[in-house]
């Protein structure tokens, strides 16, 4: 450790001690920002025989219970450091070398067990049901299952699983010492989109030593120090992966993968169930490729959800596109019925109802107009020949001509009333 950083640690040291109570809110917002500070802090507490290892700690404990927000996580950032220093001790078996930390998670641990009244947490967790929609999923897309679940979920059986109450603990023993780091990682999880990308990394780099420590892929991942196994339990691999997968979509990909890896390597050698069922679902549902994902502002999963709201198609089909289509069809030339007499088009018979029966034979439609019907018809075939939907004038004039000519013929149309 270089004399610099040392001199940081001191002044923050000296710093907090002289620092009045109404001043702590504003102490507490700046101090996050104070990254040469954290990279020193981490390094003390990297060298379990530092002389500054003992009053960090008695100050980190001083943070966690001054009851101000931001203090407490500033020192939960720097608990899976704190883990992973005492497993290494107690691993390599001088206990005597991490009282400090030891007495550290054991004040953080009986803090968080209790409420401010002082009685005993008991922490309850409702299991989501496949009837109720997520951002994850919807009912109608899993088929007769949700209609069960739904069906369930209606009588109130929703299974809520209870955590607590924990006894306090005066001190750690193998017997009791994964029950108090697996609850201080539920702590860590619960408080992770506040943590800094400096404390994911260390969370990736401890799990991945935690769980090849004294085996063949030690080697291969050239970690050095400890070599002894450090042994696990189920319910703390669950918790680290926990926070694992909030790495692997925060900034972290690289070194939360190969942690993954690492998890899923114990877990199998181990034959832990819980750990293995969660950690391959966690690798079955990653992306190919690595996430590019910014280490600044907000982060999150990008889930495709199916709109709730209907929503109209651009080519809907809609009453304007369908008389636009009739007019079109029924205007386009015929070669065999349309004759011109003296420079004057024909126009054609224009069905506008639909009504079955309403046409006539070939014969009559093709007979020539006279020269009257074609001084009467001039002022109609002045407008163009190829309307458009939008000219609503027109097909009606057309109309009435067609069925005027056909009561000049003599000829009485099927379906119609002749006056």
């Amino acid at each position: 450790m270089f004399t610099s950083e040392k001199g940081v640690v001191e002044e923050w040291l000296s710093e907090f001690k002289t620092l009045p109570e109404t001043s702590l809110p504003n102490y507490a917002t700046n101090l996050k920002d104070k990254s040469s500070l954290v990279s020193s802090l981490y390094k003390v507490i990297q060298e379990p025989q530092s002389e500054l290892l003992e009053p960090v700690c008695h100050q980190l404990f001083e943070f966690y219970r001054s009851g101000e927000e931001q203090l407490l996580r500033f020192t939960l950032q720097f608990l899976p450091e704190l883990i992973w220093c005492y497993l290494a001790v107690s691993a390599s078996r001088n206990v005597h070398s991490s009282g400090c930390i030891e007495a550290l998670l054991l004040g953080v641990y009986n803090l968080e067990i209790v409420d401010k009244q002082g009685h005993s947490k008991v922490l309850s967790f409702t299991i989501p049901s496949l009837s109720k929609p997520s951002v994850y999923h919807e009912p109608s897309s899993i088929g007769s299952m949700a209609l069960t679940e739904s069906a369930l979920s209606q009588h109130g059986l929703s299974k809520v699983v209870y955590s607590g109450p924990h006894p306090q603990r005066e001190m750690l023993t193998a017997q009791n010492r994964f029950e108090v780091l697996t609850f201080l990682l539920l702590c860590y999880n619960a408080a992770l989109t506040y943590m800094p990308g400096v404390s994911l990394q260390s969370l990736c780099q401890i799990c991945s030593r935690i769980c090849v420590c004294g085996y063949p892929r030690q080697h291969v991942r050239k970690y050095k120090g400890v070599s002894s196994r450090i042994p696990v339990s189920s319910g703390f691999m669950v918790q680290m992966l926990t926070g694992i997968y909030f790495a692997l979509y925060n900034g972290e990909w690289e070194l939360a993968q190969k942690a993954l890896d690492d998890i899923i390597y114990r877990a199998q050698l181990e034959l832990y169930p819980e750990p293995l069922l969660v950690a391959n679902a966690i690798k079955a549902s990653l992306p190919h490729g690595a996430m590019k994902s910014s280490k600044e502002g907000t982060r999150c999963i990008q889930v495709e959800i199916t709109p709730t709201a209907s929503r109209i198609s651009r080519n809907a089909v809609t009453s304007m596109s369908i008389r636009g289509h009739r007019w079109k069809r029924h205007e386009q030339p015929d070669n065999n019925n349309d004759t011109t007499e003296l420079g004057i088009l024909v126009i054609p018979e224009i069905s506008v109802t639909s009504v079955a029966g309403e046409r006539t034979g070939n014969g009559d439609k093709s007979r020539a107009l006279g020269e009257i019907d074609a001084q009467h018809m001039q002022g109609v075939q002045d407008t163009p020949t190829d309307p458009r939907p939008e000219s609503k004038g027109l097909p009606e004039i057309r109309r009435q001509k067609s069925v005027r000519k056909m009561m000049e013929d003599g000829i009485n149309p099927p379906g119609r009333v002749q006056f």
